[in-house]
């Protein structure tokens, strides 16, 4: 364990306590606006320079290199996208359509928040399962630039018969604030891989992966500060929300287990496709969708409250999956020697990736 991850604010950012974090941004947001409007508007004048700098850190953490994973992995790779970007964005169509009926702008963000899976913390909580992190890790970048690329497709087939959204502004926003970034910070990631030395370069991406939390809390705070009379006045759908949020993880679990056991995965790659299809990608959601869908608080709220379930809910899926894995290692006394009280035999190694 690096020093960082030893120190209490390391800790912080971490797993549970990034919900404690935004918690306090939304807290805080909303009682600087409250007291004064003229500080919160001055706050809300720094979101772009904000989302910029979190999609900036966001895309500097993504590894490419990480696709050589993806070789021999095909099959596995497959049913995951099919699973993350065709079956779960219907799941989350058909959920948000029905406890967000006639609340257009809650609608679009919780639509939002389902339709992209996690680029990042799902492989922490992978590696906590005992699951495959190694091709978990080639999913990210297949995962991010798939989602950046869907974003207008989504919003056209879910959303824009809601909103009006102009689709076709959105993908100019994409390329201007995203693809572009995307380009940068993925060549000065190899560029900054191969010049510096290994211990260097490591303490650089434990720094960034420590801030994207920090920075996510400052968005949010800036959202809710800048925007908390709009917010307020809808406190009540948020409870919708939270069910809408509910009702969807627990339909994916079902779905992730249904499908592992359709195709025999091991488990490594069981506890890889449930966490990935639970976790969804909000930061960088949130980062576009203030950029795509301007001055729309209410958007922004719907993401911001369904990231606040998500990590307890993954810290759930962990310890099941673990039990999960126990059970499996575990065989009953009779089969060992025909007798109930027969001393168990070595628990035998698994396969795990961790």
């Amino acid at each position: 364990m690096n020093m960082l991850a030893r120190h209490p604010l390391g800790r912080l950012l971490t797993n549970a306590g990034t919900t404690i974090l935004l918690v306090a941004a939304i807290l805080v947001g909303a009682l600087i606006g409250s007291i004064s409007e003229s500080t919160g508007a001055d706050l809300g004048s720094g979101v772009d320079r904000t989302v910029i700098l979190l999609v900036s850190l966001v895309f500097f953490e993504a590894n490419l290199a990480t696709l050589r994973h993806a070789r021999g992995n095909l099959r596995f790779i497959a049913v995951a996208w099919v699973t993350n970007f065709v079956v779960i964005p219907s799941i989350g169509f058909l959920v948000a359509s029905i406890v967000l009926a006639g609340k257009p702008l809650f609608f679009t963000g919780l639509v939002i928040y389902f339709m992209a899976p996690c680029t990042d913390w799902f492989l922490g909580f992978t590696r906590l399962a005992k699951g495959n992190t190694s091709l978990g890790a080639a999913l990210i970048p297949i995962n991010m630039v798939t989602q950046l690329l869907l974003y207008p497709v989504y919003l056209r087939i879910f959303t824009e018969w809601q909103t009006g959204v102009d689709v076709g502004g959105v993908r100019d926003t994409l390329i201007d604030w995203f693809l572009v970034p995307f380009v940068i910070a993925a060549v000065a990631h190899v560029v900054l891989e191969r010049v510096l030395p290994a211990r260097i370069f490591a303490t650089i991406m434990e720094v960034t992966t420590r801030l994207i939390p920090l920075v996510i809390a400052l968005l949010v705070l800036e959202i809710f500060a800048a925007n908390v009379g709009t917010i307020r006045a809808h406190v009540g759908i948020f409870a919708l929300i939270l069910l809408g949020v509910f009702v969807f993880f627990l339909l994916t679990y079902a779905l992730g287990e249904r499908i592992s056991r359709l195709f025999d995965f091991a488990y490594p790659e069981h506890a890889l496709l449930t966490m990935t299809t639970a976790a969804r990608n909000a930061p960088l959601m949130l980062g576009v969708t203030v950029a795509a869908i301007p001055d729309q608080p209410l958007v922004y709220a719907a993401l911001i409250i369904g990231m606040l379930v998500e990590f307890p809910h993954l810290t759930v899926l962990t310890q099941i999956l673990r039990r999960q894995r126990a059970a499996t290692e575990l065989p009953p006394p009779t089969a060992l020697s025909g007798r109930p009280d027969a001393p168990h035999a070595p628990i035998p190694a698994t396969n795990s990736h961790a």
